[in-house]
């Protein structure tokens, strides 16, 4: 009786049972679903895409260089922005490979009877003229082209140099020394800034009369155009100037030209680089409507935007003149920002942001 009464007392989950339901009751006892949270980042980890691996010790140079080979829209800007350098560079030579100066008339190309207008279809294009003739004057349009780029590259490439030297000396003298120096330049570059530059542009090239049109040009294009890459290097030197190795240096007796040149300039080498190629296509086009209102370069010297503003005047007669040199105006520009956008993604991501 003791016996069976101290059975019936156990509690039922402590009788035994058959070994059926002894196994039975550990696997009720284990989750039979498992948590949702612990397996969304194996399943996350499983479907993102796998990570780009840098090598070690690759310099920000050749991280750009690789990412730029990555872009097939990068490769085709490049290409066309060496082939209109390559242009530039050999305008004589190109010219006389097609067997005509920028300036030579080429009557037999054009018919007198219809006011000047070529002779052939599309403009006179054929063995003789690549890309057709002038009407009236019957000069060769493939060497005026090329001539036109030497002189519109050429205004923008030294307009730009000017532009990039004098932004970047006046921003990191402006971020790195404060105080009153900051102070100065700020306000030197706001009235700058401020100030109708085209029409001063304007103003001044119409007044000169006995200067060389080129100089002139690529000095008034620098002259207003150094604000914008002072603003991006002192924010840039801002940020530099109280890094580790920046104040190490300066501990360490340094002077500040030497902390400007090997500490400080190459901080902000990046973020120049990408503003000065997008600030070329801006030259570009800027030379180009100053030539084309006239108070460019002057005639006989071929330039892109003169070559247009003689055009409109034959755009139904001979469309062919006027679409040429436009679309040599359209592809550099396109070809110099697409490079500029991509350099600035890579060099200076938080400026490409903002």
């Amino acid at each position: 009786m003791t016996d069976n009464r101290a059975t019936a007392s156990q509690p039922a989950a402590s009788r035994p049972t058959d070994p059926g339901a002894a196994e039975a009751r550990p696997a009720a006892s284990r989750p039979t679903d498992p948590d949702p949270a612990a397996s969304r980042p194996a399943a996350a980890a499983a479907t993102a895409p796998p990570a780009r691996t840098v090598p070690p010790g690759s310099s920000p140079w050749q991280l750009a260089r690789r990412e730029l080979r990555r872009r097939p829209t990068v490769r085709v800007s490049l290409c066309v922005v060496l082939l209109f350098v390559l242009m530039a560079v050999g305008a004589p030579w190109l010219g006389a490979l097609g067997g005509w100066s920028p300036n030579e008339f080429d009557k037999s190309a054009i018919d007198p009877y219809l006011a000047g207008q070529p002779l052939g279809s599309f403009g006179g294009i054929g063995s003789a003229h690549w890309l057709g003739v002038e009407p009236v004057t019957g000069r060769d349009l493939f060497a005026r082209v090329v001539a036109g780029a030497q002189v519109s590259l050429l205004i923008a490439f030294a307009a730009t140099a000017i532009v990039v030297a004098v932004g970047t000396a006046a921003g990191i003298a402006a971020g790195y020394f404060g105080g009153r120096v900051d102070a100065v330049l700020s306000r030197l570059m706001d009235l700058t800034m401020s100030f109708p530059s085209l029409i001063f542009m304007i103003a001044m090239l119409s007044v000169a009369k006995d200067v060389n049109r080129i100089v002139l040009m690529t000095a008034v294009i620098g002259l207003f155009g150094w604000p914008g890459v002072a603003r991006v290097v002192r924010g840039q030197t801002l940020s530099l100037k109280h890094r580790e190795y920046v104040d190490a240096a300066r501990v360490a007796g340094a002077g500040s030209w030497r902390i400007l040149t090997r500490d400080v300039l190459p901080g902000v080498a990046g973020p120049v680089i990408a503003y000065t190629t997008l600030l070329i296509p801006g030259m570009i086009s800027t030379e180009a409507a100053l030539s084309y209102l006239g108070v460019g370069v002057r005639p006989p010297t071929p330039s892109w935007g003169q070559m247009i503003a003689e055009s409109v005047a034959y755009y139904e007669t001979d469309p062919v003149y006027f679409v040429i040199p436009s679309v040599f105006l359209f592809l550099a520009v396109l070809a110099f920002t697409l490079l500029g956008d991509a350099l600035r993604d890579i060099l200076d991501p938080r400026g490409g942001r903002t």
